[in-house]
């Protein structure tokens, strides 16, 4: 029955405390609280001006004390300890539920904690909530420490938080640059460049089927389209077959591993000399040479 009641008393006082930081109305509280006491106190007669130099009672001790036919411990330290378990308990929730989200995220956070522990501060807080068999100074000390440990558990929680935005963030690039990479190997596939090809002919130069026909003839036979063919005898490089390769690197930097880049080099260079891929093919017909 005592530990039922002290359990009640516990949480009796957790959820004033939450209401009264969450409403931030200390004057109607006040005047609600004042106004019990002098209606009490009416009631059983014992409105009576006190002495010059007496100490006025604390109202909120009183009405307790009158209602419950209990002596109360001081009232300050009463709220103060129960405001002080419930921005605690707070802490503790925030804490606990991030810590379970990203150990169901699976992410790696580059060595930084991956849960934050609120053991100390439940012991605490679990300590506190028993208070009524503690003396003056060790509920002192105890809420000292306990504030001192949500402190802890709030920044602790904050740089979890910030380790698992990085996280996401790495997953996120690492998932780009993966997608990257399947869609460079693919347009880097035979296929993939004759694709890029007939699309980049055909809006940057209006060259339709028939002048795609010419092109494939024409780099089938200089490299088979294969972006990493490589002439030992004079040096022509890529599917173009430019000469030297570094030519490409006009039309981009990665000139070496990116069949667009080279096609793009490629097109721009047979618009420049011939006027079309069909010309081209011509001349390479002609000449063995484009």
């Amino acid at each position: 029955m005592l530990q039922n009641t002290r359990a009640l008393r516990r949480a009796s006082d957790v959820a004033e405390a939450r209401a009264a930081v969450t409403s931030r109305r200390p004057k109607w509280i006040f005047g609600t609280v004042a106004a019990g006491v002098v209606g009490a106190a009416l009631t059983v007669g014992l409105v009576s001006a006190p002495a010059a130099g007496a100490e006025i009672p604390d109202a909120v001790a009183d009405v307790t004390s009158f209602v419950t036919g209990s002596p109360q411990p001081t009232g300050k330290s009463v709220d103060d300890s129960a405001i002080t378990i419930s921005l605690a308990e707070d802490a503790m929730s925030a804490a606990t539920a991030l810590s379970s989200e990203v150990a169901a995220s699976g992410l790696d956070l580059a060595g930084a904690p991956a849960a934050v522990d609120t053991t100390d501060l439940t012991a605490w807080i679990d300590r506190l909530g028993d208070r009524d068999d503690l003396s003056a100074r060790e509920v002192t000390s105890l809420t000292a420490y306990t504030v001192t440990g949500t402190d802890e558990i709030v920044a602790e929680t904050a740089a979890l938080q910030q380790a698992y935005a990085a996280a996401q963030q790495r997953k996120v690039a690492e998932e780009q640059a993966a997608a990257a990479a399947a869609a460079l190997a693919q347009a880097n596939t035979v296929e993939g460049a004759k694709a890029t090809a007939r699309q980049m002919m055909s809006s940057q130069y209006g060259w339709g089927d028939g002048e795609f026909s010419c092109l494939n003839s024409l780099w089938t036979k200089e490299s088979g389209w294969n972006y990493q063919a490589y002439n030992k005898n004079g040096g022509a490089t890529g599917i173009p077959q430019a000469l030297p390769g570094s030519k490409m690197a006009s039309a981009g930097s990665d000139w070496q591993t990116n069949a667009a880049t080279q096609i793009a080099w490629g097109l721009g260079y047979i618009d420049r000399a011939y006027g079309s891929p069909c010309s081209a093919w011509g001349h390479s017909q002609a000449s063995n040479w484009y």
